[in-house]
């Protein structure tokens, strides 16, 4: 797991946090200022789960290069 898979995963929970508490106390710009910060943080995991990935298929193709016989 890498920073931004973290860091998005937390704005994700805190934007959805600050929703739910505009729709209690009936304050509509917490409503969109924590909606906002809920798509920020899941772009922000879905960049970090991409370099994850890149990051993988990196090493296989490093390790495959490595361990060719010649």
């Amino acid at each position: 797991m890498n920073s931004n898979q973290v860091k998005g995963a937390i704005k994700d929970a805190a934007g959805s946090v600050q929703r739910k508490t505009g729709e209690l106390v009936d304050s509509h710009s917490q409503k969109v200022k924590g909606a906002n910060k809920q798509v920020e943080g899941k772009a922000q995991k879905k960049l970090g789960d991409a370099q994850e990935r890149v990051e993988e298929a990196t090493d296989r193709v490093l390790d495959s290069t490595t361990h060719r016989k010649v």
